[in-house]
């Protein structure tokens, strides 16, 4: 498996699967009848850092990519969206693309990381807790799942670098980088 920055040369790649995804409206809030074009804009944003897995033998098997989630001030608190192929799951491309994009994320001098909207029914809840996300609230009733109703949103957010740590992360001998 390798991990990468993606290129635009990979959306052609990652639209299958993305597509599958939106479409099936399990787990993005994102309208199932997101063209490929918008879809295109939405997930390969040149403001994000865009990332995809390899397996063996070269083929695309999953993508994220690391933004700010806000601005300004709070610019340094990430957010981050994930998507496997469905074929692809229990593999642990999720898993591995997941710890790379934290390390990467505290590397670029993010504090924490925050999950807007997880659907409450997605099975990567339980990965994202196993990697040590917190549930900080759930908004009931705000997702329209096609199999289950009405379900709720989970706010999930994790430390990534505590508060005495500078923007590069760095602290040495009491000292921050900025000292």
């Amino acid at each position: 498996m390798l991990i990468r920055e993606a290129t635009a040369d990979d959306w052609p790649r990652i639209w299958p699967f993305w597509h599958r995804i939106v479409a099936a409206g399990e787990t993005y809030a994102w309208d199932p009848g997101t063209s490929e074009d918008e879809a295109r804009v939405l997930w390969m944003n040149p403001a994000k850092r865009v990332y995809v897995v390899e397996d063996d033998s070269g083929s695309v098997v999953a993508s994220a990519y690391l933004t700010p989630n806000y601005g300004g001030p709070a610019a340094r608190i990430a957010n981050a969206g994930f998507m496997v192929d469905p074929d692809e799951g229990g593999r642990g491309h999720g898993r591995a693309l997941a710890e790379h994009l934290l390390t990467e994320a505290r590397a670029a001098g993010y504090r924490g990381m925050v999950f807007n909207a997880v659907v409450e029914t997605n099975p990567a809840v339980k990965l994202w807790t196993s990697l040590g996300f917190t549930i900080l609230g759930t908004v009931p009733d705000a997702f329209e799942h096609p199999r289950h109703g009405l379900v709720g949103l989970h706010i999930m957010y994790r430390v990534l670098q505590d508060s005495a740590e500078t923007v590069t992360g760095a602290v040495r001998d009491g000292r921050t980088a900025a000292s």
